[in-house]
C-alpha cells in the first residue's frame, strides 16, 4: 500500500532517545527532593500469621531513623476490588506481605533498622492451591471472602459486569457434537513480566490531607483515582509520572508502594522515597494469574464448536485488585477466539497464600486460552482438523457478536483478519510443516521437531475513556496535553506524530506536557493496544478541534469559509488556491487556539494475532528449544514501523511465549517462599538466544479514526505459549497441557524420569 502520509507510517527518531541512550532521561531513582528521606518495608516471612506484638523501641532509637509504622499507626485504608485489603493489617497473608513501614535519612541505615524491629506471630495454617483453598475446612483469609472465594464482578466496569460465559444451551450443543472431549488443564505456572525497572513512588504530604507523587508506572492519571478512593476519598492526590522502564502490565496498579510512600512523609513532614529492590520486586510484587480448567468441548467434523462448559479456577494470591477485570476481559476474548453458540463457563476467583495476582499483558485471555486450547486440541485431533484451519475458521468475523467486558453484546465491524492469517501460514511454510497431530515434522536422532499456532485479539483496543488537548500558538508551535506516561514503547513521539500529520507542521515543532495530573485532561492510560486506537483517536481529535477553531478566526482575513481552508508549515490557505495564504501568527500575538478532544469507550473492533511456532525437543535430555516464530497481524495502517516491529519481536518476553518453556516464579508450597527471586535464578532470555523471529503485518484499512488504524502490543505474547504447547506435544508423540515444559516434565512424559506427576491430564 503507497504511503501517502507525511509522517504516518515512517521512521522518525523518538523524542527521548537521546535521553535514553546519553543517560540523561531521568527515571524514578534519578530524581531527588530537598530534604528528601527514604522507605523501607518490614516483611512477613510466613505466610499467614496474625501480629501479637512489634516491639519497634530499638529501631526507633537508631540515629537516622525517622518513623516507624505498623498497623496501628495507619489510617483504615484499603484497596483490593472489593476494597478489603488494608495498607497494613494485624494479619500478613503471603511471604513477603508487609509488617512495618521505616523511613530513614539513608537507605543503609534503614535496612539496618529493619533488623532491630522484633515481631511475635500467631502462625495460621496457610493455602496454596486452588481447589484445597476451596474446601470447607481450609484456612480462611478473609472474613469477608468465605470459603476463599473472592467477590465476582468489577464496578467500574458496569452494573452487567461480565463474570461468566453464559448463553444458548449446552445439552443441546453437546447432542450436536461428532466428538466430546474433556479434561483438567492447567497455565499455573508464574512468570513474571520483569520490567528492568522496578516499583517505586516518591510520596510528599502537604496540610491537611493534600499529597503529590512522583510514580514510575504505566498509568499515572489512574494513580491519582485509585489512590483517592483507596484513602477513603480525604486526601487530594497529585501525580507526576516521568519515564517508566518497562511496564508490561504489571505498574498499571502500584496503589500499596504509593501508599508506603505517602504514609511515611505524612508522619515525618519530609519527602519520601520508596523503591523496591530487585528481589523484593520479584518476590512480593504482583504475578500473572494462575489457571486451572476443567471443562467439556463437543466439536462437529467440519470444525464448528458446538458446546464449551466448564468450571475456570483462578488464583488471585493473597488478595485482587484487578483479576476480576482479567476474567471479565478473558470470558469475552474467548468469544472472539471461538466461535460458539452455546456456552457454560464458570470462573471462580479463589484467595491463597501466596503474593498477588495483577496486570500482564495478554490480559486475562492468555490465561483462559492456554487451557482451552488444549482441550480443544483433542477434539481437533479426534476429528484429524488441521489446527490453522480451525482457528482462522473460528476467529470472529465481520457481522459476528460477543459479550464484552461490561456484560454488552457488541457486533464486530472490523476486518477479516483471514489474508493475514494466511500470509502468516505460507511464510511459515505451515502446509509443508504440518504433518497431523502427535507427528513430528522432522526427526534426526534423538531430536524431534514440532510446530504449532495459537492466536488471540482483544476488543479493548477501545476501552476507557480518553481526553487531550491541542493549543496551536501564533509562531506556528503546537502544544500536546496528555497524560500519557512514557513506558517504554515510543507512544509519546507516535502520539505527536499523530498531531502533526493533522495540522501538517513538522514534529520539532510539538511538545508534549509532562504526565502530570494537576495540568493535564483525563487519561485511562495505554493498556489493552488502547493507545493507537483510544488515545489517539483523543488526541486527533483535539488536533482537528485546535484546526477548525484557528480556521474559524482566520477564514474572514481571507475573505473564505472555514470549510475551504487548509494548513501546511504554519501556514494557512485556500484549498483551491494554495498561493493565498497567511501565517497562523495572523491569529494575533495575544491569542492562543485551544482544542478539545474525547474517546468514548468502542467494543466493536478487535485486534487479531497470530502466532506459528517450531521448536526442537532433544528425546535424550528433555531440552526443548525454541527454533522460530512466526507473527501474523493486521493493523489497519502501521504508524510506527520500528516500535511496531519491537512490540511484536517482545512476544517472547513479559511472561509471553517463554512462559511454556521455563518462565516462572518457584514457590517452596512448604514455607510460602519464592525460591528463585532473583535474576541468576529466574530463567529469562539474552538477546543472543533469542529465536528466529519473522512478522507479518497487514495493512487492511479499519474504521478506527482518520489514520484507519488499531494497537496490537499488547496481545503480541499471548498466542504463543497454547502454540508452543502444540508444538512440543506433536514434535514427542504425546500431550503435554502443563507450562512450563521444562526437560523434567519432557522426560516424566516420555517414561524416562520418575518426577513428580504433572497435575493437569485428560480425563
Amino acid at each position: 500500500m503507497e504511503n501517502t502520509y507525511r509522517y504516518i507510517g515512517k521512521v522518525t527518531p523518538r523524542r527521548d532517545a537521546k535521553e535514553i541512550v546519553t543517560g540523561g532521561a531521568k527515571y524514578l531513582n534519578d530524581l531527588k527532593l530537598p530534604n528528601m528521606i527514604y522507605g523501607k518495608v518490614l516483611r512477613s516471612p510466613h505466610p499467614h500469621a496474625l501480629i501479637k506484638k512489634i516491639d519497634k523501641s530499638k529501631a526507633e532509637k537508631l540515629d537516622g531513623v525517622e518513623a516507624i509504622l505498623t498497623w496501628e499507626d495507619v489510617p483504615d485504608w484499603r484497596g483490593g476490588t472489593p476494597r478489603a485489603t488494608r495498607i497494613l493489617d494485624q494479619k500478613v497473608r503471603y511471604v513477603g506481605d508487609a509488617v512495618a513501614l521505616l523511613a530513614a535519612t539513608s537507605e543503609e541505615i534503614a535496612e539496618e533498622a529493619l533488623h532491630l524491629i522484633d515481631v511475635e506471630y500467631e502462625l495460621l495454617p496457610p493455602v496454596f492451591d486452588m481447589e484445597e483453598a476451596l474446601k470447607p475446612d481450609a484456612p480462611q483469609l478473609y472474613d469477608q471472602f468465605p470459603g476463599n472465594v473472592v467477590t465476582p464482578g468489577v464496578p467500574f466496569f458496569g452494573p452487567k459486569s461480565l463474570q461468566e460465559v453464559v448463553m444458548g444451551d449446552v445439552e443441546k450443543g453437546f447432542a450436536e457434537a461428532d466428538v466430546i472431549t474433556e479434561g483438567t488443564f492447567g497455565y499455573e505456572n508464574m512468570p513474571n513480566p520483569i520490567p528492568p525497572e522496578p516499583p517505586g513512588a516518591i510520596a510528599l504530604w502537604e496540610e491537611p490531607n493534600k499529597v503529590t507523587l512522583w510514580v514510575s508506572n504505566q498509568a499515572s492519571y489512574m494513580d491519582k483515582i485509585t489512590l483517592h478512593h483507596v484513602m477513603n476519598r480525604q486526601v487530594e492526590v497529585r501525580t507526576i509520572g516521568g519515564p517508566c522502564g518497562g511496564s508490561f502490565g504489571s505498574k498499571f496498579m502500584s496503589w500499596q508502594v504509593q501508599c508506603y510512600a505517602t504514609l511515611l512523609s505524612r508522619a515525618t513532614g519530609k519527602p519520601v522515597k520508596l523503591v523496591f529492590t530487585k528481589e523484593e520486586h520479584l518476590a512480593a510484587f504482583t504475578l500473572r494469574p494462575a489457571s486451572r480448567m476443567t471443562a467439556r468441548v463437543g466439536m462437529k467434523k467440519d470444525g464448528t464448536v458446538t458446546a464449551i462448559s466448564g468450571k475456570w479456577l483462578i488464583d488471585t494470591g493473597y488478595y485482587s485488585m484487578t483479576t476480576q477485570s482479567q476474567v471479565a476481559v478473558g470470558c469475552g476474548e474467548v468469544q472472539i477466539m471461538v466461535r460458539c453458540a452455546n456456552w457454560n463457563l464458570k470462573p471462580v476467583i479463589v484467595c491463597t497464600n501466596r503474593n498477588a495476582s495483577g496486570i500482564v499483558r495478554g490480559f486475562g485471555g492468555q490465561e483462559l486460552k492456554c487451557t482451552l486450547i488444549p482441550l480443544l486440541s483433542l477434539a481437533m485431533e479426534k476429528l484429524d482438523i488441521d489446527p490453522f484451519q480451525f482457528l482462522k475458521k473460528n476467529y470472529v468475523k465481520p457481522g459476528d457478536g460477543y459479550f464484552w467486558r461490561d456484560g454488552i453484546w457488541y457486533t464486530y465491524r472490523g476486518v477479516d483478519y483471514t489474508e493475514a492469517m494466511e500470509k502468516g501460514a505460507e511464510l511459515f511454510g505451515w502446509k509443508e510443516k504440518w504433518k497431523g497431530w502427535l507427528k513430528p515434522t522432522a526427526i534426526n536422532g534423538t531430536k524431534r521437531r514440532g510446530v504449532g499456532v495459537g492466536v488471540h485479539g482483544n476488543a479493548d483496543i477501545g476501552e476507557d475513556a480518553s481526553e487531550a488537548y491541542v493549543r496551536l500558538h501564533p509562531d506556528g508551535t503546537a502544544m500536546l496535553y496528555s497524560c500519557v506516561t512514557e513506558h517504554g514503547t515510543g507512544q509519546r513521539t507516535n502520539f505527536v506524530k499523530m498531531v502533526a500529520e493533522v495540522l501538517q507542521i513538522p514534529m520539532d515543532r510539538i511538545s508534549v506536557t509532562p504526565s502530570d495530573s494537576l495540568i493535564n485532561p483525563y487519561e485511562f492510560g495505554p493498556a489493552g493496544s488502547r493507545g493507537t486506537y483510544a488515545i489517539g483517536g483523543a488526541i486527533i481529535a483535539a488536533a482537528e478541534n485546535a484546526k477548525k477553531k484557528l480556521f474559524e478566526i482566520i477564514a474572514p482575513m481571507l475573505e473564505a469559509d472555514p470549510s475551504d481552508l487548509e494548513t501546511a508549515d504554519g501556514f494557512i490557505f485556500l484549498k483551491n488556491c494554495p498561493e493565498k495564504k497567511i501565517p497562523w501568527k495572523a491569529m494575533g500575538v495575544d491569542r492562543t487556539c485551544l482544542g478539545y478532544g474525547r474517546f468514548d469507550p468502542d467494543y466493536t473492533l478487535s485486534n487479531c494475532m497470530m502466532t506459528f511456532v517450531e521448536v526442537e525437543v532433544d528425546t535424550e535430555t528433555g531440552i526443548v528449544t525454541l527454533v522460530r516464530v512466526v507473527n501474523a497481524t493486521d493493523v489497519g495502517k502501521i504508524i510506527d514501523p520500528l516500535g511496531l516491529e519491537g512490540q511484536l519481536n517482545g512476544c517472547l518476553g513479559s511472561a509471553g511465549i517463554d512462559s511454556a518453556l521455563f518462565e516462572e516464579m518457584v514457590l517452596d508450597r512448604s514455607t510460602g517462599h519464592m525460591l528463585n527471586a532473583n535474576l541468576i535464578d529466574y530463567k529469562w532470555r539474552t538477546f543472543s538466544q533469542l529465536p528466529i523471529i519473522e512478522n507479518v503485518a497487514l495493512e487492511t484499512p479499519f474504521p478506527s479514526h482518520r489514520f484507519h488504524a488499531v494497537g496490537v502490543g499488547e496481545i503480541a505474547t499471548s498466542p504463543g505459549p497454547s502454540a508452543v504447547l502444540m508444538a512440543i506435544s506433536n514434535a514427542i508423540g504425546t500431550w503435554l497441557h502443563e507450562y512450563p515444559v521444562t526437560p523434567e516434565r519432557v522426560l516424566k512424559t516420555l517414561g524416562k524420569t520418575s518426577t513428580r506427576a504433572p497435575k493437569g491430564g485428560v480425563v
